[in-house]
């Protein structure tokens, strides 16, 4: 009679044997960003898929750390349909929250691990050229307003060159959403939407985002209404209806378009879960929300 850890190997196994080769980008934030514990088992799984023949493409936010960054230096914080405002101040912390401390952090990790990791921006290799945002429209009081984000960019075009030198020769890139225009000005991206048009870039068979909750909840207040499955054509009506708010709307606008470019799946996870990676992507049963191509 098979054991516990025999089964968990065996119900891995066609997985691996599906994932081999194929390159799956891991957007690494939320509650893993903030407890070293999870950071690291997290990067432990990610190190594990490299040594089973994936390449992972690490892309990481730094929310919560750039706020608390900001907020020890007496600025606060403002957000707009989920993305920051990013006036001249606040951008030189992002960047110095973003490359100086979190991408850093997370090569070291992957050495602890056993791994091989090289700390990339958006502006290395011009791996991501963007362009700014245009003003945003948001009601207050039922008054019409335009709202400048400042340094905050939507990407115009992506250049995986390095990424891909660095994969084939079996490093793991660790990917900072810092990009720049074509006046070699810094702007900040949405992580998710790096991820998100990374793994367009590079073909890849999976994008899997973390987040704080238990993927895509009906009730917020209620983790037995996640809904495991969601179709591509399900997603702007679920934000018409309240149910995706906040940061989960660039997330899953982010999967979205990645399934729509040519992406098999992309799963939204909860990334306070240790080894939440290997569980999404090895067991049968999966813990997130999964997005789709609503023909299948």
């Amino acid at each position: 009679m098979t054991g516990k850890r025999e089964n968990v190997l065996i119900e891995a196994l066609p997985y691996i044997r599906e994932f081999h080769d194929s390159v799956m980008v891991v957007k690494v934030g939320g509650h893993a960003m903030v407890d070293p514990q999870v950071m690291s088992d997290i990067i432990q799984d990610i190190v594990l898929l490299r040594f089973v023949g994936i390449h992972p493409v690490i892309v990481h936010g730094g929310g919560p750390e750039i706020t608390e960054k900001m907020e020890r230096m007496g600025k606060k914080s403002e957000f707009v349909g989920g993305l920051r405002i990013t006036d001249d101040e606040t951008m030189e912390i992002a960047r110095m929250v973003l490359v100086g401390n979190i991408n850093t952090r997370i090569v070291s990790l992957i050495s602890k691990h056993g791994g091989k990791g090289v700390g990339l921006s958006g502006k290395d290799g011009n791996m991501i050229l963007a362009k700014k945002k245009p003003t945003q429209k948001i009601l207050i009081e039922d008054i019409e307003h335009d709202v400048d984000l400042g340094w905050v960019g939507d990407t115009e075009i992506i250049n995986p060159e390095i990424i891909n030198i660095v994969t084939e020769n079996g490093y793991i890139p660790v990917i900072s959403p810092i990009a720049m225009d074509s006046e070699g000005n810094a702007l900040n991206i949405n992580a998710d939407t790096v991820a998100g048009d990374l793994a367009d870039a590079l073909n890849a068979k999976k994008l899997i985002l973390m987040t704080d909750v238990p993927g895509v909840l009906r009730d917020q207040t209620d983790i037995s209404t996640r809904i495991s499955r969601i179709g591509v054509d399900e997603v702007e009506q679920l934000i018409e209806d309240g149910i995706l708010g906040g940061g989960m709307i660039p997330k899953m606008r982010s999967a979205k378009a990645s399934v729509e470019g040519g992406v098999d799946r992309v799963h939204v996870i909860d990334g306070s879960i240790s080894h939440s990676v290997l569980l999404e992507l090895f067991t049968d049963q999966g813990i997130g929300t999964m997005v789709y191509k609503d023909t299948e």
